[in-house]
């Protein structure tokens, strides 16, 4: 029979005290139906995330107990950092892996809504392919304006709770989960402090493009009333310029679907617009792990030759995303079968 895995990589509004990260992911390490692949704190983001896998149920189980931890020792009312956030535990996706159904992570994702909604009053919102309304299909969407605007946000009728209670909690914030596929988060940072640089090729190179303004600097609606945009370079992919740190800006980026849209194209895409800017691309950084075709992808064509090694052509892809750039990157770790194998 084949066996069940689904991952789930709840994030979580703290980056910066290990302790506190360390009574999270116990749970994880407690159970022996489910392996933590990664742990990715970020102190300028203030936020954490953790990659768990297993079989359904057991990481079902796990991941509220990790919530449960999370609640009670994170205090919004006291958090700050880059990232956008909205809850101490902001987001919840399930992955199907092997013999789960997107369907099945949908299911999953609606029970741990509503039993962490009803063990904590805590309101919890519906994403991708969980979805129940459109305008929460898309994390961003349900993001915009962030904890801080979710004070009056959720008493708007448009933006009443999936599940739990229509009231700010202040301690807790407000949590998003939902069913989604394989997501691979990359980041490229450049030689400047200038975040609006950064910004500048994320509008550029993003699936959503840039709004377009009139010579007033007013956005130009089309006749149904909405914002008119340009459209960007690449389908399924996210970009917003971000601080890696208050010394270096980034191109931060959800690719929501490799097979489409690549990290060799993107980046070297990248590399152009940062070097029409007088800029340069100088690392890459990867948040969380990535499916071993989408390294090995680009890997072919660093490499420009016909190479057949997997281990080789690993290697050219690190070298090309500039993945060694920042710190040792060991491919063992980061790359999803491989973790795995390793686990």
């Amino acid at each position: 029979m084949e066996s069940q895995l689904v991952e789930c990589v709840p994030n979580f509004s703290e980056g910066r005290d290990q302790s506190i990260i360390d009574s999270i992911i116990q749970p994880i390490i407690d159970n022996a139906n489910v392996s933590l692949l990664d742990i990715d704190m970020g102190s300028d983001f203030n936020r954490t995330v953790v990659t768990m896998v297993g079989e359904p149920e057991s990481v079902l189980k796990t991941v509220i107990e990790c919530t449960s931890v999370a609640l009670d020792l994170i205090d919004m009312r006291d958090h700050s950092g880059e990232h956008a956030r909205m809850g101490a535990v902001d987001v919840v996706p399930f992955i199907p892996i092997n013999g789960v159904s997107m369907e099945d992570c949908v299911e999953l994702s609606k029970r741990y809504a509503k039993i962490v909604s009803e063990q904590h009053s805590l309101p919890v919102y519906l994403y991708a392919n969980s979805a129940i309304k459109p305008q929460r299909v898309r994390l961003p969407d349900i993001r915009k304006g962030e904890y801080e605007g979710w004070e009056e946000k959720i008493f708007l009728p448009q933006w009443k709770p999936d599940y739990g209670p229509v009231e700010f909690k202040p301690k807790m914030g407000v949590t998003a989960t939902g069913a989604r596929d394989l997501l691979i988060a990359f980041n490229v940072n450049l030689n400047t402090a200038d975040k609006s640089m950064a910004n500048i090729i994320a509008s550029k190179i993003r699936t959503s493009g840039t709004i377009v303004k009139n010579e007033k600097g007013e956005k130009v609606r089309d006749i149904n009333g909405q914002v008119k945009r340009t459209q960007g370079m690449y389908k399924h992919l996210q970009a917003a310029g971000w601080m890696y740190n208050e010394h270096v800006a980034q191109v931060s980026m959800n690719f929501l679907d490799f097979s489409i849209t690549g990290l060799y194209d993107v980046t070297e895409t990248i590399k152009k617009e940062a070097s029409i800017l007088g800029l340069e691309a100088n690392a890459g950084e990867l948040v969380g792990l990535v499916p071993l075709q989408a390294i090995v992808n680009a890997g072919r064509k660093y490499a420009k030759t016909n190479v057949q090694d997997v281990a080789v052509l690993v290697q050219y892809a690190i070298e090309g995303l500039m993945l060694d750039r920042l710190e040792k990157f060991d491919p063992t770790e980061s790359i999803i079968e491989w973790a795995m194998q390793r686990g």
